[in-house]
């Protein structure tokens, strides 16, 4: 079984959103990152100070083919097509540890029954 992490990058207020449509796809735990980030545009100002919008770094590992679904998911519910809302990609995984043995069977539940 080939697994791949995948990451999304969003603003924090998409987060719930965001574990809402995976899970509906399918995917099951998440690790939740804070982070910031610089994009093209420049910073907001208010009076000298200046306004940078909190990011959530979401972090799945799953099935190859699970991922794939979770990210078109992700891509549709959130609208990330239009605009700069945020990005998600997948990354393939070598080699893995520590799998919850349950998930572990999930995903081969989910593969038995697709094929």
């Amino acid at each position: 079984m080939k697994f791949a992490a995948l990451v999304a990058v969003l603003a924090e207020d998409m987060e719930d959103a965001a574990i809402d449509a995976a899970r509906n796809a399918g995917a099951g735990g998440v690790t939740i990152l804070g982070g910031r980030g610089i994009g093209i545009e420049e910073k907001k100002t208010f009076f000298g100070l200046t306004y940078e919008g909190s990011q959530s770094v979401l972090l799945f590992v799953l099935e190859k083919k699970l991922s794939v679904r979770v990210l078109k998911a992700l891509t549709r519910d959130l609208d990330l097509q239009n605009g700069s809302k945020g990005v998600v990609f997948t990354l393939p995984l070598e080699h893995l540890a520590g799998i919850d043995l349950q998930q572990l069977e999930r995903f081969e539940s989910q593969l038995e029954r697709e094929i």
